[in-house]
């Protein structure tokens, strides 16, 4: 089984930003849509249900004529989508593997804003437990599991503790570069190179802009909110849309540092790259898992990167393949 010491990329491709920016480059996009075109993928749309009227979207593939071993959810970054080049591939691999899956957009994300009224934040956890439980029901008559990636991976793993009280029944969870501590992150991010906090300030004014336009009688905010950078943004967010009051406890609300983790009742695989420059690598190393959770921790991938070659192809969506399809019963991989 491939572990973070097997991921040696060439020195060209060990810089931090040369990983995380080619990881988001229209090439990885063109290989996801032709990866599975090549497995042969039916892809078909549905709206899924979130509990109390939310209505999310996700994509459900499969294989004609074959018979699933499992059921994989996966979950996507901020300001990412079903569509992303890694939830693609990382379809495309799971697929080859012999399961079906079902790629969720979380709220406002994916062309997905008309749904509903109310703006995404980050301590959304309720709906998409509810929504794990929908695909749950129509879907899975075989092991279910989860992966996700960045914001994804954070609610993933929370996915996974809620899971047992859920009802939801889940084989195992990974997460690749999870946002762990999100007040370190946003410190990190102010501190970093300022291209990443330049590419989510302009997704995520994107998106409020056509929740805007699509609920204007309920969005009245003006363009000074829209211009405003990411801390004070993300202040206004937690003052006027959600019950948190106070920027700190929105952060600790969605953290998963320390010991949160310690309850997880679902064998759990983390990937995490030491040089992320948007998830510090601090704090990981305090992380107070169970017995049946792995932390793996590469010296290279960037974030969310983990490119090999100049194909760009990615090991973390072969990692996370080979992690899912490991927890099923032997005998389904007949």
């Amino acid at each position: 089984m491939l572990t973070a010491a097997d991921y040696r990329p060439p020195r060209w491709l060990r810089n931090a930003h040369v990983q995380s920016l080619l990881g988001t480059s229209g090439l990885r996009r063109w290989h996801g849509e032709r990866a599975l075109r090549d497995c042969g993928a039916v892809t078909t749309g549905h709206l899924i249900d979130g509990g109390d009227g939310v209505r999310l979207h996700g994509l459900h593939s499969t294989i004609p004529g074959t018979t699933p071993r499992g059921l994989a959810l996966l979950l996507h970054g901020w300001e990412g989508s079903a569509e992303s080049s890694y939830m693609r591939l990382t379809a495309a691999q799971l697929l080859r593997r012999g399961f079906e899956v079902f790629r969720l957009n979380f709220r406002d994300h994916g062309d997905t804003h008309h749904l509903n009224e109310g703006i995404f934040h980050s301590n959304r956890i309720d709906e998409v437990v509810h929504a794990a439980c929908d695909v749950a029901d129509r879907f899975a008559r075989r092991p279910l599991v989860v992966a996700g990636y960045s914001l994804g991976g954070n609610f993933a793993l929370r996915l996974a503790l809620r899971a047992p009280a859920a009802g939801l029944d889940l084989a195992h969870v990974s997460a690749v570069c999870p946002v762990l501590d999100p007040a370190r992150t946003m410190e990190s991010m102010e501190r970093g190179l300022p291209v990443y906090m330049w590419y989510f300030e302009r997704k995520w004014r994107g998106s409020l802009a056509r929740k805007r336009e699509l609920f204007p009688q309920v969005h009245a905010f003006d363009n000074q909110v829209l211009g405003l950078r990411m801390r004070p943004l993300t202040q206004w967010l937690v003052e006027r849309h959600t019950e948190f009051g106070t920027l700190d406890n929105y952060f600790d609300g969605y953290s998963i540092a320390g010991s949160r983790l310690a309850a997880l009742q679902v064998p759990a695989s983390i990937l995490m790259a030491a040089d992320d420059p948007v998830i510090p690598v601090a704090g990981f190393d305090q992380l107070q898992l169970p017995a049946d959770a792995r932390l793996e921790i590469s010296p290279w991938g960037g974030h969310c990167g983990f490119l090999e070659n100049a194909r760009l192809e990615g090991f973390a969506e072969r990692w996370t393949a080979e992690r899912l399809a490991a927890a099923l019963p032997a005998a389904r991989d007949s």
